[in-house]
């Protein structure tokens, strides 16, 4: 089951109704399927109810998963919008889940200044101060030397002190043993000559994403995450595209697939080496054994959550699997991939 949340008020009103609805909506489903037993139905209910016990709305994203099985039920929070949803299988919806993931890319942000160096843990659509590893690192404003001033007509810069010096290469240092304990992506706040001085001061940060932008190291969480949004965004676009000529490629080398049928023949037998599938695509099909047959919603026999089976099953053969925007892959039908032979 899947429902859309919302973070702020005044939408996050709606969604205790909302959520108890699509509850009973679901058990709806199970008691008008007659593939389903009595004994599984009231089963899968008191799952349901359990895991509508479970949400904590008071801290909700942007989207939530609900599964409920005979003797199981999980409870997902998603930080990705999701359609309103209700699926009765034999298998879970699990492609939402392989969305976010994808999409969640956490990252960090190192914001520095003479006197403060602050790590920011970043994911979806927001970043948070980060408290671990020695950050964030404090010492007294540095000093300058007047008499030097006068002397050479030197402008006074905060990042030419030895102190300074000392106080980045201990910076990198903590950064090294983050790094290696949580690797991710990195991105390098500070004016030019900060960053310019913590390249100088150590290794790791060298293959950071520089954003020349100063004073976030004492700044807002809101200010440092409106600083690298739109190199974020750039990225996200270079992905797409990266994306888009891997399968205009794979159409020259004659190892392109598209449509429900054909990918969902190559993913059986493990030839899916790259799967592009549009965000909110879906579609409800019937297994005619040697090929897929689409159908309307809510027949018998149909299977609502192919889309979801070809994903998982492309994941277990090792496939990379991407979530594009809606209409990129234009006449390939919302799904399409590059193939291994």
């Amino acid at each position: 089951m899947l429902t859309p949340t919302h973070r702020r008020d005044p939408l996050n009103a709606q969604d205790a109704v909302r959520l108890r609805n699509a509850v009973a909506e679901a058990k709806k489903k199970l008691e008008s399927d007659p593939a389903v037993t009595r004994d599984r139905r009231v089963d899968v209910a008191r799952q349901l109810d359990q895991a509508l016990a479970e949400v904590d709305l008071a801290h909700s994203e942007d989207g939530l998963a609900i599964f409920a099985a005979p003797g199981e039920h999980q409870v997902w929070s998603l930080a990705r919008t999701v359609p309103e949803r209700i699926v009765v299988s034999d298998t879970f919806l699990t492609r939402n889940l392989v969305s976010a993931h994808t999409a969640e890319r956490p990252f960090w942000v190192l914001s520095l200044s003479a006197d403060r160096v602050t790590l920011w843990n970043g994911g979806v659509d927001r970043v948070v101060e980060e408290r671990s590893g020695g950050f964030p690192l404090n010492r007294e404003a540095p000093n300058f030397d007047p008499e030097r001033q006068e002397r050479i007509g030197d402008q006074p810069s905060s990042f030419r002190d030895e102190g300074t010096r000392r106080f980045l290469r201990d910076a990198d240092t903590a950064l090294g043993r983050l790094l290696r304990d949580h690797p991710r992506p990195l991105y390098v706040t500070g004016e030019p000559a900060a960053l310019s001085l913590l390249c100088e001061a150590g290794s790791a940060a060298k293959d950071a994403v520089h954003v020349q932008h100063g004073g976030l190291a004492h700044g807002t969480p809101e200010a440092v995450w409106q600083a690298v949004r739109p190199v974020l965004e750039s990225e996200a676009r270079k992905r797409t595209e990266d994306v888009a000529r891997s399968l205009e490629s794979a159409r020259g080398r004659k190892e392109f697939a598209a449509g429900v049928d054909e990918l969902w023949q190559s993913a059986r037998e493990g030839r899916v080496r790259l799967l592009a599938v549009e965000e909110n695509y879906r579609i409800t099909v019937r297994d005619a054994g040697d090929h897929l047959i689409v159908t309307g919603d809510g027949e018998l026999d149909t299977r609502e959550d192919i889309v979801d089976e070809i994903v998982e099953q492309c994941l277990e053969t090792g496939a990379e699997v991407r979530f594009v925007p809606d209409g990129m892959l234009g006449d390939a039908d919302g799904m399409a991939g590059v193939l291994r032979y």
